[in-house]
């Protein structure tokens, strides 16, 4: 049995990308496009406009593909871009809100909640929140964020982003627990 070495291989892939090697950005491509439009889609709720904001962030990630140092994961440094293109995307479309009310509400406690829904449940759950709750809990409980960076990547402060993310949780909660009502009220 042979073993392949897939950072050496990814390390050759992408010198072979920066040197404009069609085959090897297609490899690059298929093997973070699924990743990525998950990410995309964590963002976006039509999986067209995931799809078209992966695309351009593709491109950005192959016009600059020659500013990555090797320094930390390829996949993380794809997300980034993959992340702030949809940001980018969403305040085009102008779908970005963020109440600036800060009634201080700076609860960082995991809160749980016992339930057997589905991922794509949970999916279609975050995908009804407001886009200013989506992108901070997103960013915040997915992508593993610090408020600090929320804040300076989405233009908000500090207090407004722990705000946004309370009001997300709680939003999901209440609808978790009307699902769970449901189904329990449901089976009797």
């Amino acid at each position: 049995m042979k073993v392949i070495q897939l950072h050496k291989n990814e390390t050759q892939l992408i010198r072979r990308a920066i040197k404009n090697n069609r085959e090897a950005q297609h490899v690059l491509f298929e093997l973070y496009a699924p990743k990525m439009l998950s990410v995309c889609r964590y963002y976006i709720k039509d999986v067209q406009h995931a799809e078209g904001v992966m695309l351009d962030g593709f491109f950005k990630v192959f016009t600059n593909l020659s500013n990555f140092k090797n320094q930390g994961s390829f996949e993380g440094w794809i997300r980034k871009i993959m992340i702030r293109q949809a940001i980018s995307f969403l305040r085009q479309q102008k779908k970005v809100e963020f109440s600036v009310d800060d009634m201080g509400i700076h609860d960082d406690s995991e809160n749980n909640i016992n339930t057997n829904i589905e991922v794509s449940q949970i999916q279609e759950l975050i995908d009804e929140l407001p886009e200013g709750y989506k992108m901070v809990f997103v960013m915040y409980a997915i992508e593993g964020y610090k408020h600090q960076e929320i804040a300076a990547l989405l233009n908000i402060s500090l207090g407004t982003s722990k705000s946004q993310l309370f009001k997300a949780r709680k939003m999901l909660q209440d609808k978790i627990l009307k699902i769970n009502n449901t189904t329990s009220y449901g089976a009797i």
